[in-house]
């Protein structure tokens, strides 16, 4: 009697470049096989609120990442965007010093919130999505620890100008909600996605 061929299981596409999302991944033993970010204009929309930014633009890098890998390439493909906001006022990626001072300004001493949208596109080409979010308060900031932290450079790239797993973590009084969400991938939600789809994690 012919063995049956082993079963070949459908690769994990991870639709980001962002290393941090690839070492949280590798936490709870996850590596993808491709990495394929996708390049799409990240602009809210008119009266979109960050929520909905969030979840907007994981589903859409999902959906872009997967439509280049049909057929005989499709995959499960996951799909991340974090958005920082104080009240509606979205605080982008920060592109040098200065915006991160910008956004350090406008958070010290307050509360702001993250919200980190997932999505999954199947092989079967079925999207799942959730969001996530988390509630964070800063310290009151001096002049000197703003202008240290913008002149290290870890601010720079991004969202709202500081990285939580570095040196802004010693920023924060209070955090409600996914840590890992705020670093840039919501674990749990993320394997709860993948598993929901079929992938074994």
């Amino acid at each position: 009697m012919a063995e049956k061929p082993p079963l070949v299981l459908a690769p994990l596409i991870l639709a980001s470049a962002s290393p941090r999302r690839r070492d949280l991944l590798a936490q709870i033993g996850i590596v993808p096989d491709i990495i394929a970010a996708a390049d799409l204009d990240e602009s809210p929309r008119k009266d979109e609120t960050p929520r909905l930014l969030a979840l907007r633009l994981a589903q859409d890098k999902a959906r872009a990442v997967a439509a280049t890998h049909a057929g005989s390439l499709a995959g499960f493909v996951l799909a991340a965007d974090t958005v920082v906001c104080v009240g509606r006022r979205v605080l982008d990626k920060a592109h040098d010093a200065a915006d991160v001072v910008r956004c350090l300004e406008l958070m010290s001493g307050r509360g702001h919130r993250i919200y980190t949208g997932v999505a999954v596109v199947a092989p079967s080409g079925k999207l799942t999505s959730r969001v996530v979010e988390t509630r964070i308060t800063f310290k009151v900031l001096t002049p000197s620890e703003i202008t240290g932290y913008a002149a290290s450079g870890e601010g720079v790239g991004k969202a709202g100008g500081y990285g939580i797993q570095g040196r802004a973590g010693g920023f924060v009084t209070h955090l409600v909600g996914s840590f890992t969400a705020v670093v840039g991938l919501p674990l749990y939600e993320a394997r709860c996605l993948l598993e929901g789809a079929g992938y074994t994690c």
